[in-house]
Order: structure tokens, then C-alpha cells, then sequence
């Protein structure tokens, strides 16, 4: 035999080699992370082990009534989201193609806008209440100006039309003094901007799926976001690459907010479950759910103090959960279709689900 003949041989043996190498540590892999799903869905969750060690078992109980009823809509809401600190303002959209400002304490309507679209699913208000944004099928993110005075039918043109994404708009939230607006999109990627100058500073691409949800912490430069890959992603604005992944749920995840303190999130999935995640330890903590439920889980949102974990689902109810021991401390039959939307008023007095059945209610105790 040759020796180039000889070289070629040797080198197909090493290629062999490899190729079966890569094959075992991809089992290896999965193996593990198939490890670590199994442990997510444990009976005992380390929250909870925590929380009986110290002896603490006894539940908060909390009662919340419906104090408004907002009805205004002609078509599925699809979201809604509260102004600033002591606000009593919030917005809505819905696939009648309309935002609508509303007094939430009195329950009327402050302005409402006309969208290009109906097809919209998200919206996002400023903590100054001067601008709205407004996105969904379209690929936009759409900002309006919100005028001084009330009562007003609003024709006037957008603010801004924020034009890069490549697949729908699914969340989108103000953040630095509403000079910049993050969002998440269809297209597997989210996206910083800067308002005024309708420019991309970031594009943020980890995820293999769909893009649902985002949720920045107030005063820092970090937010998370949830996907149709079954994982939520710590981010760093400043930074395009993620700072670690969690991993754990087994459908998309629709909904995700930070613990009041900003060590460690909740997110909500399609699964039926809500998941506490701790971001110090990079790992889950808890897990919200049970046997009797078979809804997705579509928003949720903490209580001010972090005590309660909020959620909202596809079968017409919303869930009072206690946070370190993930029972049920009340359970509402709060619409007559689908909650679409759920959160609580910044300083946390009151908390506003939206539905499908075209209508808003506040909650409070």
C-alpha cells in the first residue's frame, strides 16, 4: 500500500473516531438534561424544603374581590399594562384594533387610539404615561403619544414606527425613562431601541423558537425572556451574547417577571406550571402546579412583597399561589373565556386580568 494510500486510511479512522466521540457526549448530554428536567418536576422543590425545615408552614390567606369591571372592548383583549408608580392608568389592546387608556379606579375610558392592525398582542405604557406602544402581526413596534387631554379619540399619526424584526411582536416594555423600549418577536430574537432616533442599539439571539415575552428589572441592565424553546435567558443590555439559560419546562413559555428583589424569576408555560427560578444559583426553586390543572398558564405576577405568585389561565380562572410553599391560597372563576393577560398595580394595591370575553376586572382585597 502506498503511503498516501496509508494516510487516507489513517485519517478516516480518526474521522470514525471523532464522529463516534461527538455521538457519545451528545447522549451523555441529554442524558443529563434529562436528569435535570426530572428533578424540576420533584415533589419537593428546594423552596419548599427550606420553608418546612424552618418550621414555617402556616399560608398567608388572602381574599380578593372583583372592584371594576372594565368593558369598553369589541374584540379579545390581548393586553394590558399599568402606568407609573401611583398611577391609576393603564392601557389595553384588543383585536377590535383598538388601545384603549383607561381610569382604572373609575372604570372609564381616557383616550383610545386606532391601530393600523387589529391583529395586535401586545402593548406596553410608559412610566411617565406620555407614550403607549403597540405591536403583532404587522413586525411593528408602533409608539403613540398619549394626549393631555381626555376623552379624546386619537387619529393623529404614531410617535415613532420601530421597523426590523422579521416575525410578529409579542411583548414589548419601556425602559431608561422611556427613552428606550425592549422587545421580543417571532423571529427568535429580541431587540433594544432607541425611541427618538427609531434605531436598533442591540439584537439579542440565543433562542431556537419563538420569542414570547420579556421582563426588564427597573434600575438595572439585565431583563429575562421566555420562548417557544421551553427556556427562559437572563440578558445584559449591554452585552449580545446571554448570561446563562434555564432550562426545565416542557412547552413555550408565555410569561415571565422578576421576583420583586431581582434574584430570581418566575416563568409561566403552556405546560400548566409556573417555575421559580433563583438566578444566583442558576437553577429552579419551585414549581407551581398540580394534577388538576390542565390550562396553560398564559401571565402571572408577583405580589409587591414577592409572597404571592399570581397566574393567570386558559380556562377562565386566575391563581393565588404561595411562593415558598407553591399552595393554592385562592383560586377566582374571574371570566368567562380565556385570561389573556394578567398584573398587579405597581404599588401593588390592586391587580387587573384581561380576557378574551372582551373585558378587564380589578382585583383587590
Amino acid at each position: 500500500m502506498s503511503e498516501e494510500g496509508g494516510d487516507k486510511t489513517t485519517s478516516k479512522n480518526m474521522e470514525g473516531d471523532l464522529k463516534e466521540e461527538i455521538k457519545k457526549l451528545k447522549e451523555q448530554l441529554e442524558s443529563l438534561k434529562k436528569q435535570i428536567t426530572e428533578s424540576y418536576d420533584d415533589e419537593d422543590q428546594p423552596l419548599s424544603i427550606e420553608k418546612y425545615k424552618t418550621g414555617e408552614t402556616k399560608i398567608p390567606f388572602i381574599s380578593l374581590r372583583q372592584r371594576r369591571r372594565l368593558a369598553g372592548h369589541y374584540g379579545k383583549i390581548s393586553a394590558m399594562h399599568w402606568g407609573g408608580e401611583g398611577t391609576k392608568k393603564l392601557v389595553s389592546v384588543s383585536q377590535d384594533g383598538k388601545l384603549i387608556v383607561w381610569d382604572a379606579f373609575l372604570g372609564t375610558k381616557i383616550n383610545v387610539i386606532p391601530l393600523r392592525s387589529h391583529w395586535v398582542m401586545t402593548c406596553a405604557f410608559s412610566n411617565s404615561e406620555k407614550f403607549a406602544a403597540s405591536g403583532g402581526l404587522d413586525n411593528l413596534c408602533t409608539i403613540h403619544g398619549i394626549p393631555d387631554n381626555e376623552g379624546k379619540y386619537v387619529e393623529e399619526k404614531p410617535h415613532r414606527e420601530l421597523k426590523s424584526h422579521e416575525g410578529y411582536l409579542s411583548c414589548a416594555r419601556f425602559i431608561e425613562n422611556d427613552a428606550k423600549i425592549l422587545t421580543s418577536s417571532g423571529d427568535n430574537n429580541c431587540k433594544l431601541w432607541d425611541i427618538e432616533n427609531g434605531e436598533v442599539i442591540n439584537t439579542f439571539s440565543d433562542h431556537t423558537g419563538d420569542v414570547m415575552c420579556v421582563s426588564p428589572f427597573e434600575g438595572t441592565k439585565i431583563f429575562i425572556s421566555g420562548s417557544c424553546d421551553k427556556t427562559s435567558v437572563l440578558w445584559d443590555y449591554r452585552s449580545k451574547n446571554k448570561v446563562v439559560s434555564f432550562p426545565g419546562h416542557e412547552a413555550d413559555v408565555n410569561s415571565v417577571e422578576f421576583f420583586p428583589n431581582g434574584n430570581a424569576f418566575a416563568s409561566a408555560s403552556e405546560d400548566s406550571t409556573c417555575r421559580l427560578f433563583d438566578i444566583r444559583a442558576k437553577q429552579q426553586i419551585q414549581r407551581y402546579g398540580n394534577e388538576k390543572i390542565k390550562s396553560p398558564v398564559t401571565s402571572l405576577a408577583f405580589s409587591r412583597t414577592g409572597s404571592h405568585l399570581f397566574a393567570g389561565y386558559g380556562d377562565f380562572h386566575f391563581v393565588a399561589w404561595d411562593t415558598p410553599t407553591a399552595e393554592i391560597v385562592q383560586d377566582v372563576n374571574a371570566h368567562h373565556d380565556r385570561i389573556s393577560t394578567l398584573a398587579l398595580h405597581p404599588d401593588g394595591t390592586a391587580l387587573c386580568t384581561g380576557s378574551w370575553d372582551m373585558t378587564l376586572s380589578i382585583w383587590s382585597s
